[in-house]
């Protein structure tokens, strides 16, 4: 598949041939398992889906309370069920672009060698004028085993612990995806989050639109693709945020951290991760200090047991 013409792809990014076009995706996506990914969506997968492709819920791959990862073990039946190995070329879309990059995330720490996403998801698809085709999900052959270690890249997936460690020793940058007023405190930014505030000594990476957990509009054109890597660097550098520098991302419950995951993975970075549990997890453990911001400044830490 690298003997195909570009198509539109972006030479600004290091992985270009990871973020892939509707042009490129109708003509030469043949030997590649598509997927679009849903959340508790296979109906409206079934009204209308790209040509071909297979289904995937993120309820398969991540669960609450605390929407952290499955356990590696489930994490292996759910690709091997759907024939994805560390060798398949795995392209996928999303409605809603967040929740395929939560799952590209994931493949990549399994080891899935060639993983690619649909810039601007659905929705640049459907402005294309491309057809759909409508129906349940179709099983595919499922894979009898991954073919190599499993996860390859346990790196790109930080615990709370190795947070811990992280802001310890500061050999890295804690980078909060998150709207402003998630990060100063203002507010939790999810009904099921009760406590308002951040981790002390993040660095704000930007995220979209106060009030809107599934917004990315810092990194994104008005249509929804993504924006030129230059760009996205630096906004991140304006906040201390760096290439070459172990870059650990997080949000409320991990979908938009994926994404900056993702994004920065495009653009060349490879020392990165995504800490799973983002403000979800930390803020409900009382031994872990929070933090709320006034004007961008640091005020005095307090325990997550008080920060309600």
């Amino acid at each position: 598949m690298n003997s195909i013409p570009s198509f539109g792809f972006r030479r600004d990014l290091p992985r270009w041939r990871h973020l892939v076009t509707p042009g490129w995706l109708a003509q030469f996506a043949d030997g590649a398992r598509l997927f679009e990914v849903g959340c508790g969506a296979v109906d409206t997968f079934a009204a209308g889906h790209i040509p071909g492709a297979g289904y995937l819920d993120t309820a398969w791959f991540e669960h609450g309370p605390l929407w952290n990862k499955v356990p590696d073990a489930a994490l292996l039946r759910v690709l091997l069920a759907h024939g994805i190995r560390h060798d398949v070329t795995v392209i996928l879309y999303g409605r809603n672009v967040l929740a395929a990059a939560r799952v590209a995330h994931l493949l990549l720490y399994a080891g899935v060698a060639d993983v690619r996403l649909l810039d601007g998801g659905f929705a640049a698809w459907q402005r294309a004028g491309l057809p759909l085709e409508g129906g349940p999900p179709r099983p595919g052959a499922a894979a009898c085993d991954f073919g190599a270690a499993f996860p390859a890249r346990p790196g790109y997936l930080y615990d709370m612990d190795r947070v811990r460690g992280l802001l310890r020793h500061g050999r890295g940058t804690l980078a909060s995806i998150r709207t402003w007023n998630e990060y100063i405190g203002r507010t939790s930014g999810y009904s099921y989050i009760e406590a308002r505030g951040d981790i002390p000594g993040a660095a704000w990476g930007r995220a979209g639109e106060d009030g809107d957990v599934n917004s990315m509009a810092a990194f994104h054109l008005a249509d929804g693709r993504m924006k030129p890597a230059a760009d996205i660097a630096r906004m991140w550098g304006s906040h201390g945020i760096h290439a070459g520098r172990q870059t650990v991302f997080y949000c409320g419950t991990g979908w938009r951290a994926s994404l900056a995951f993702f994004y920065a993975w495009l653009m060349g970075w490879d020392d990165i991760a995504v800490y799973d549990g983002g403000w979800c997890e930390w803020s409900r453990d009382p031994d872990n200090p929070i933090v709320r911001r006034i004007d961008g400044q640091e005020s005095d830490s307090e325990s997550a047991s008080a920060a309600g």
